[in-house]
């Protein structure tokens, strides 16, 4: 599917794992960019409902299955949605961990994320900052193709991660690009954020779609 127009920097295959942060259910997504062209390899969610109220098995499943999903998909760049600004501290503080040990992954692996504000998400995929998850899905389906509401993943998360991931492809050019060369500037223009590594992944990525 022909999304925006092609650059001849950017002719590689790139693939761009999305992430929708969650203490029950986290939502992730994988596209595989060639030029212009998106295709969808995978979206489904970690479903840590019967773990209860133990946060500290969530967080430990988070980690080990975003690394599985890792070294399945070898994603060049992770986009992660910010956590939302609620009133409920403790809810905030306990998403705020779930994102950092989906980072944590990709950074033991070397690969480099980017952080995008749920409004910016909205406003990218949908044009309006305040959309619904519904609309959201909608436009999704619309955009790139993808199966009816009654084959599509059951909780909206999935969507809200594949929408991070097309967020992170419309930026380029107009954000950091998470690349060795801009991820070093960023790091050096933001000397508060860790990363243990910048290298970037070029091996091609599996097309078998999983739902």
């Amino acid at each position: 599917m022909l999304l925006s127009p092609a650059s001849s920097a950017d002719l590689l295959p790139k693939v761009i794992m999305g992430v929708d942060p969650g203490t029950q259910v986290m939502g992730y997504a994988v596209i595989e960019v060639r030029g212009s062209r998106v295709e969808v390899i995978c979206y489904d969610v970690i479903d840590m409902k019967k773990l209860g109220t133990n946060h500290a098995l969530k967080l430990k499943k988070i980690f080990e299955r975003m690394l599985e999903l890792i070294d399945e998909y070898l994603p060049d760049e992770l986009a992660i949605e910010a956590p939302f600004f609620g009133v409920n501290v403790q809810s905030m503080l306990k998403l705020g961990r779930a994102q950092g040990v989906a980072i944590a992954a990709c950074l033991s692996r070397q690969i480099p994320y980017v952080e995008y504000a749920p409004t910016k998400v909205k406003q990218a995929v949908t044009g309006s900052g305040s959309a619904s998850k519904e609309q959201v899905a909608r436009m999704l389906r619309q955009t790139l193709k993808l199966p009816p509401i009654e084959e599509a993943p059951k909780f909206m998360d999935a969507t809200d991660a594949l929408a991070v991931a097309l967020c992170h492809h419309y930026q380029k050019g107009n954000n950091v690009k998470a690349g060795t060369k801009s991820w070093d500037k960023f790091l050096t223009d933001n000397p508060e954020r860790m990363s243990s590594g910048t290298g970037t992944k070029k091996t091609p990525a599996k097309t078998k779609v999983s739902k």
